[in-house]
């Protein structure tokens, strides 16, 4: 008799990554478009000669690290494989078999994946005609089953985000048990003050958890570190039920030496935010909409048009990801990529 895999397996969605075309500019996956720092490459290679030894299990040093860098306790912190791994832990921590998991949608596409492989039921709510979260409609969808609310501030792939005003109404409506999980990939491209940065609301609310990561801004994406900040307990859950020893060394000290240097990779994101507004501007100028973003990429919601779209920008050398029948999400290359990409855009006649 055959292995049985669990039935429910077949609506699992597949994570689509953002294609690497040789010869063709990838933007398509909101990377940053240069490589990490000297040192920080220097400090991977000194963790990379140890590579027979396990790495720290505890995550201690950049915990601490962390903890100093925002002003937690470092009990409050959970390191995890990439804040996608943190998304799957929260559900695995808090949700039993028919617990509901709500989201906004189109949004991070683990959110349905990490839901149903955790045994929970993905409760999705549209964005707005702006693409921006509807916290109305998400505050009516919580149920007595639901235990876990995604909101990802700023969204991918759409790049919106939600004001102070608007998450903070929404947060006097949720009720006490329900975790509200504020997905801040992208914090460190905010330009907008009215954003609010979601540890100043964690320190007001002992159901948040803040999740970051190093991937973006700290152009450590291969690497794969992120983490979470929230109660104390929920931190330890997440620590309990992770993969063990799941931060590599090289990962671990990446992420240390990119804080040593904080400064220098936010003057990079700063550029990267122009070429944002940059992009914004001429796409207006030919005629696409495009919503404004906080993060290091644009979304063009082209629905129907949106395969086509990206096929035509492949066929001009340039990879940008699309959402059949929602949109195109287009990341923000150095200067002469993004020209690249704009004279594909300018051209394209679908």
């Amino acid at each position: 008799m055959p292995v049985r895999l669990r039935d429910d397996l077949a609506a699992l969605p597949t994570y689509v990554a953002g294609r690497t075309v040789p010869g063709a500019v990838k933007l398509a996956s909101n990377e940053m478009p240069l490589p990490p720092l000297p040192a920080v490459r220097a400090a991977i290679e000194r963790a990379a000669e140890a590579g027979n030894r396990y790495p720290d299990i505890a995550v201690t040093t950049l915990t601490a690290r962390l903890a100093e860098h925002h002003g937690v306790d470092p009990a409050r912190i959970a390191v995890g494989c990439g804040s996608v791994a943190l998304c799957g832990q929260l559900v695995q921590a808090m949700c039993a078999p028919g617990d509901e998991v709500v989201f906004a949608w189109r949004s991070f596409e683990a959110y349905p994946i990490v839901a149903l492989a955790g045994h929970a039921q993905a409760v999705t709510v549209p964005l707005t005609a702006g693409h921006v979260h509807d916290l109305d409609a998400m505050a009516d969808a919580i149920t007595p089953r639901t235990k876990i609310v995604f909101v990802c501030n700023p969204n991918n792939p759409t790049g919106t985000a939600v004001d102070e005003t608007a998450l903070r109404a929404f947060l006097a409506r949720v009720p006490s048990d329900v975790l509200v999980v504020l997905d801040e990939a992208y914090r460190e491209f905010v330009s907008d003050p009215a954003v609010p940065d979601g540890l100043a609301l964690a320190a007001e609310h002992d159901n948040i958890c803040v999740l970051r990561t190093f991937s973006k801004a700290h152009r450590l994406a291969g690497l794969r570190v992120g983490y979470a900040i929230g109660p104390a307990e929920l931190a330890a859950a997440l620590r309990g039920v992770a993969v063990p020893f799941a931060v590599s060394a090289p990962a671990q000290a990446a992420a240390l030496a990119a804080l040593d240097h904080l400064d220098e990779l936010l003057a990079d994101c700063a550029g990267a935010v122009s070429e944002v507004a940059r992009m914004t501007e001429v796409l207006r100028s030919q005629g696409y909409e495009v919503p404004p973003s906080q993060a290091n990429f644009v979304w063009l919601p082209l629905r129907d048009r949106a395969l086509a779209f990206a096929e035509h920008a492949l066929e001009n050398k340039v990879v940008v990801r699309a959402f059949d029948g929602f949109g195109v999400r287009v990341t923000a290359g150095t200067s002469e990529e993004v020209d690249l990409f704009l004279a594909a855009a300018g051209s394209f006649g679908g």
